[in-house]
């Protein structure tokens, strides 16, 4: 028997799907909390189900006639949209984007209406930049993120230069933005610019300086390549040496989340040297890997941990994976205290450690375990939707070793600007002085850092992919969660780097026009008064070029 759908909830239902996938910064919060227990994320979220709920039981009553009393229907309705406001966020505490490109959102949504396919998340697959051999293939029917590229969507309405103009120099203008500020805007599909205000002027770019740094490693090294931390053995000896490979994402925590785990490399090395009958040893670390300072020009930051080839979790000194923290002052040397201690608790006792500092393993020695970290399309992705200045300055360091530069700041801002120019990108008078953004002495222009993003959506580098899937989602992930309104025609349509420092505020990303055309756009600003008006300004002016058809 076909039961008919109630006329009560046919009307209703288009009111609760709108709810459920609009994805408000109300329920994008509440997903934080879906880890700890479907408990607190109800908290979270009852105020706006209530007010859903009652939306919905108000529409249903004026359908099916005054009354006093909620109907099963009306209920029926509340409960309806309750599931799919916490199934929203569910989907989204699995995080933004899969490795093909797709937000997990869409893939996920998909999905659930298809029963079949998976994804491929790159960290334990052996690839990133595609479906590893043996695993799922990704889930049909969610679109691609780079769709206005080709096909019908934007094909044919690329925007004027005038119409933008007419647009973005009042927003540009703003007393906010300060005396200095340059712009670019570019299609991704031609690479013409469309617009312009100082697109070659190198100013100062903070954290936008990032995403030169990860187009530049993926070039360089590659989006599968994974970065090793090994344990050797010197012969003849009971000395063990934890010799650093440049992973600032080494974690000692329990749940490794798909990273690099001091508590396997300390499984591995305890069971190599149980099979080699050795209990108690002398244990040394090696950071021979970098050269130069490892302090920065600004100095000890919360920002950055000094900069070493071996550290564990960032150097962090609490249980945080972002943003500011009290950073470790010998991060070798606590790595390789932790190592011991989680050694001593498998068996092996471990003389010397970090104290007597550090040492150079020897060509002879023999490796007895080792650890890999994820691989550096997701090292990549991290590094952008967090700002992560550690991962960024590990990654330049990657470069410079790739192209034989020493592995400093130095000679990491020399390896980055050698890897663009290779990838026919125009420089003009571009500095790298770090690989974080973190220095003043960076000069990036608004046309470099939008050819770098066109470049990463070209069918002809698809190593640079994951500087596009990297980037956070206004309104959603990352340094732009809580940037954008509910309301604004930006949210979750601007995908950008943020850039701030004191005085210099800039915003570097894609955006999908009204039009379905993808456009690349840098927004930079010096000298400015304020950074929340400054931050302000350059949202509006992302916002606007979503809302824009211009033609």
């Amino acid at each position: 028997m076909v039961v008919p759908e109630p006329k009560v909830w046919r009307a209703a239902r288009p009111h609760v799907v709108r709810v459920a996938r609009a994805v408000k910064p109300g329920v994008v919060r509440m997903t934080h909390a879906v880890k700890p227990g479907a408990a607190r994320v109800a908290r979270v979220v009852k105020p706006g189900v209530v007010r859903v709920a009652s939306a919905v039981g108000a529409r249903s009553s004026r359908l099916a006639g005054s009354t006093k009393n909620l109907t099963n229907l009306q209920l029926t309705a509340g409960a309806a949209t309750l599931g799919l406001v916490l199934s929203a966020g569910a989907v989204l505490a699995a995080g933004p984007w899969d490795s093909t490109g797709q937000r997990t959102a869409e893939r996920d949504w998909a999905a659930s209406h298809g029963h079949e396919g998976g994804a491929d998340h790159g960290r334990n697959s052996g690839t990133s930049s595609g479906t590893a051999q043996g695993a799922p293939r990704p889930a049909p029917s969610a679109p691609s993120v780079l769709t206005g590229l080709g096909g019908a969507s934007g094909a044919d309405s690329m925007p004027g230069g005038d119409a933008l103009a007419a647009v973005l120099d009042p927003l540009l203008e703003a007393p906010a933005l300060g005396p200095r500020r340059a712009a670019a805007v570019v299609d991704v599909k031609t690479g013409e610019l469309l617009y312009g205000k100082g697109a070659d002027d190198a100013l100062t770019p903070a954290s936008t300086t990032k995403i030169a740094t990860a187009a530049a490693a993926l070039s360089a090294a590659g989006p599968d390549h994974r970065i090793e931390t090994r344990v050797v053995l010197e012969p003849g000896s009971d000395e063990v040496v934890l010799v650093g490979g440049g992973d600032p994402t080494l974690t000692a925590h329990k749940d490794a989340d798909g990273y690099a785990s001091l508590r396997t490399l300390a499984d591995r090395t305890a069971a190599a040297l149980a099979k080699r009958h050795l209990n108690e040893i002398t244990l040394a670390y090696d950071t021979s890997l970098y050269d130069g300072p490892e302090l920065h020009t600004i100095g000890r930051d919360f920002n950055l941990a000094p900069v070493t080839a071996l550290m564990v979790d960032e150097a962090r000194l609490n249980d945080s994976t972002s943003g500011t923290a009290e950073r470790s002052l010998d991060p070798p040397a606590d790595a390789t205290r932790a190592f011991a201690d989680l050694l001593a608790d498998r068996g092996i006792k471990a003389t010397k450690s970090a104290d007597a500092g550090p040492v150079t393993a020897s060509k002879k020695a023999e490796e007895i375990a080792s650890v890999s970290s994820a691989p550096l399309s997701t090292l990549v992705e991290r590094m952008l939707t967090h700002s992560d200045n550690d991962i960024a300055e590990a990654l330049a360091r990657q470069v410079a070793l790739a192209a034989g530069e020493p592995a400093s700041f130095e000679g990491g801002g020399a390896a980055i600007k050698k890897e663009l120019k290779k990838l026919e990108l125009p420089l003009g008078d571009i500095a790298f002085a770090d690989g974080s953004g973190l220095s003043r002495g960076d000069r990036l222009t608004p046309g470099l850092l939008t050819s770098l993003l066109a470049a990463a959506a070209s069918p002809s580098h698809p190593e640079l992919r994951p500087v596009l899937t990297g980037l956070p989602v206004a309104g959603f992930t990352g340094t732009l969660r809580t940037r954008y309104p509910s309301g604004s025609t930006g949210t979750g349509v601007v995908r950008a780097k943020t850039g701030t420092l004191t005085g210099v505020n800039t915003l570097a990303g894609t955006v999908v026009d009204a039009d379905g055309r993808l456009l690349s756009f840098a927004f930079m600003a010096t000298e400015t008064p304020s950074r929340d008006p400054a931050q302000a300004a350059l949202d509006t002016a992302a916002s606007a070029l979503a809302n824009c058809g211009c033609r």
